[in-house]
């Protein structure tokens, strides 16, 4: 069988570089009441009494905030072990199960792991990657930020929190490939699949079903992991 280059566009589709900044938060209290030697002595026994009162109250709401609304995901799981070999093989045939982690500048904030294989004259490449956000709301904010960029596509019913997938159809050269996106919110965390394929003998592409359908399946199972390996 002839080798077959496969075009730029798709063995250079993958830029490993990502910069994910995390902010913390300084939670500061406690009274600042200051005590006048010259003051009678029932005020200094009320400035006390109201410097101690204050004082509880203000460390309750300290210790309130600090435990308030705490993250559901505190960091990302091995992406490369998030979907069965059963799915790896069937969605990327030829493809060595155990992936590529792609590298990343804060591994417990967001872990990306690739497949990808060319067998006879079919193409398929799958990515799965999980990103840890600061808060529910963080997360949220970031999913619809994308989705927003992502037209065409449609909502995925029972996946995570809120999900989202879509198909496109490039053609470069007269090679067309197919890719499928799908994006999912659980929590504070965001899980992006994106699954594409080609047929370098007939030019053609999969059809959306199928790309759609493979990168969905793809999706839950990561899904499913992320909420496995949840942190208490």
């Amino acid at each position: 069988m002839r080798e077959l280059p496969l075009p730029l566009a798709l063995t250079a589709r993958l830029s490993p570089v990502v910069i994910l900044a995390c902010a913390g938060w300084a939670l500061t209290s406690g009274p600042f009441a200051s005590e006048s030697a010259a003051e009678p002595k029932a005020a200094q026994q009320q400035t006390r009494e109201t410097g101690s009162s204050s004082s509880s109250e203000s460390s309750g709401s300290s210790a309130s905030s600090e435990t308030e609304a705490p993250k559901t995901y505190t960091s990302a799981p091995v992406p490369c072990t998030s979907l069965t070999e059963k799915t790896i093989t069937s969605l990327v045939p030829g493809a060595k199960t155990a992936g590529k982690e792609i590298p990343s500048t804060d591994s417990t904030v967001r872990r990306t792991c690739s497949w990808n294989a060319l067998k006879g004259f079919d193409y398929r490449w799958l990515d799965v990657s999980f990103e840890i956000m600061d808060s529910d709301e963080a997360a949220r904010k970031s999913y619809q930020q994308r989705t927003a960029d992502k037209s065409g596509g449609g909502a995925v019913p029972g996946l995570g929190d809120e999900a989202y997938s879509v198909v496109n159809l490039t053609t470069e050269d007269k090679q067309e490939t197919r890719e499928g996106s799908v994006l999912v919110r659980t929590a504070n965390a965001i899980v992006s699949v994106t699954y594409n394929g080609s047929d370098f003998e007939t030019k053609k592409a999969p059809s959306t079903d199928e790309i759609n359908k493979g990168a969905i399946k793809a999706a839950k199972e990561a899904v499913a992991t992320l909420a496995n390996g949840r942190k208490s």
